[in-house]
Parts: C-alpha cells; structure tokens; sequence
C-alpha cells in the first residue's frame, strides 16, 4: 500500500505591527514586526491555522521569517571617524585594507 501525501506546515503574516522595523538578516531588505500564524495545507488547500506564540520579524523581498533578536543594529552614529573609513552602504567603520565590508558584505 502507497500513500502520496502533498502538504506541509507554513507561515504566514497574520498582522503587520510595525512597518520597517528592522533590516533582514539574509538580504538587508526593509523588514516588519508581524504577527504570524502557521498554516496546515493538504494538497495546498489550508486545512487548519493556529497563531504564532510572538511577534517575528518579516522580510517581503525574500520572504523570510526571524525574531527581532536577530535583526541588524542600526549604524553607528559616531562622527569621529572619517568617511573614507566608512562603509558607501551601510556606513559603518571599516578597516582601510579591507576589500569587502565586514557587516553588509558589500564590495568598498
């Protein structure tokens, strides 16, 4: 006896709480404060749905889901250090040999 089972547990944006409330942590987009719900589907058909315990960071470029724990810290706001010491993107302090930003990963 074979049984084909199409389905699965998702997440899924129950209520936005706070519009740009952080950065992704996979591809530095704008992310919300949401509050979720997962979702039982059955061959893509929702079956059941219950609310997530607490809110979690939403990314809508990638689609990702994180706690707010883990959402990058805003830049530094210290003046002392010289903009050709900062990174062009997310301007922060950088090394001036390095050749890649340590915390954006974008190219100096």
């Amino acid at each position: 006896m074979f049984f084909f089972f199409v389905g699965g547990v998702e997440q899924q944006v129950r209520q936005v709480l706070t519009y740009g409330a952080g950065k992704c942590i996979a591809c530095r987009s704008p992310a919300d404060l949401v509050e979720y719900e997962k979702v039982l589907k059955l061959f893509f058909v929702p079956v059941w749905r219950w609310r997530g315990k607490e809110p979690l960071m939403h990314c809508n470029n990638c689609n990702l889901f994180f706690p707010p724990s883990y959402s990058l810290p805003p830049p530094p706001s210290d003046s002392a250090v010289p903009d050709v010491l900062r990174c062009r993107f997310c301007k922060r302090p950088v090394e001036p040999e390095f050749s890649f930003c340590p915390f954006c990963g974008s190219a100096l």
